[in-house]
């Protein structure tokens, strides 16, 4: 494409990580609209458009595409975690988005509007996490800044794109971890928004950030029982159980998909590494 003078390639002269690329790329930008893709990324051929027909809306500032793991067939880990992207997508960014606000436009296929940005990019720039500049959670940060600017942010279920997804578990913990660390850490940030938001996303955000620590707080406390007692904690394995399976069932009906039963194989990760 380097020929083709609708494209404008830049060579920053050293690595300085996603967020400086990013912003040199917005500031030589002319177009009304961004659209942000991960590397390891392919597009379906009309994201672009679907994405568009959404920003139609000067309220909206920003919407994100369907993500789907392109190396699925690979290992039962991706098969796992392109059944998570299908929940994280179809269940949390779907009922978000029914209230105007995503919480969070994953950065393989996200379009934002320039004009929003613009008046942004100071803030996003200088993002401090412990004294240092933040090197995680740009889609994060980014869409909180769309939130707080009073703009929405959307999901198109039908603009898909397929990015590559860890075959490992050492790989997929580390994403995990980077996760997870931009999800509590921009909580804090969110919750003076919330109160000009839809009530459901504050039991949204409370709920995603109390959920793994009440779980990680029956696990320690049926361990204990375990250790002390030398009884198994029954109750605590079967309510998790029984978690699993309604959710998973739930799931499979409604993408019509048996394959979503296995996803209750995910818990034994979730409990045992993630937490």
């Amino acid at each position: 494409f380097a020929g083709d003078p609708r494209f404008s390639f830049i060579l920053l002269d050293k690595n300085v990580g996603k967020r400086k690329a990013q912003i040199a790329a917005i500031r030589r930008s002319s177009g009304d609209l961004v659209l942000n893709v991960d590397s390891d990324t392919t597009l379906a051929s009309d994201v672009v458009t679907k994405l568009a027909l959404k920003m139609q809306d000067p309220a909206v500032g920003a919407a994100m595409g369907q993500l789907t793991a392109s190396n699925r067939s690979d290992t039962w880990l991706t098969r796992l975690i392109d059944m998570e992207y299908w929940l994280a997508c179809n269940e949390e960014r779907a009922a978000q988005a029914r209230f105007g606000a995503v919480m969070c436009c994953c950065g393989p296929c996200a379009m934002y509007r320039r004009s929003a940005l613009l008046l942004l990019l100071d803030q996003y720039e200088t993002q401090l996490f412990r004294g240092k500049p933040s090197d995680f959670g740009e889609d994060r940060h980014l869409t909180i800044l769309m939130l707080k600017a009073g703009l929405r942010t959307e999901y198109v279920p039908d603009a898909i794109a397929a990015t590559v997804v860890p075959d490992r578990l050492g790989p997929y913990l580390r994403q995990q971890l980077r996760w997870a660390r931009s999800t509590f850490r921009d909580t804090f940030l969110a919750l003076r928004l919330l109160p000009s938001l839809d009530r459901y996303l504050t039991l949204d955000v409370v709920g995603q950030n109390l959920g793994p620590l009440l779980l990680a707080l029956s696990v320690l406390a049926g361990l204990a029982q375990l250790a002390l007692t030398a009884t198994v904690p029954w109750s605590a394995v079967l309510m998790i159980a029984a978690m699993t399976i309604i959710r998973c069932s739930v799931v499979a009906f409604r993408a019509r998909q048996l394959r979503f039963l296995g996803f209750s194989l995910h818990t034994f990760i979730n409990v045992f590494l993630l937490l």
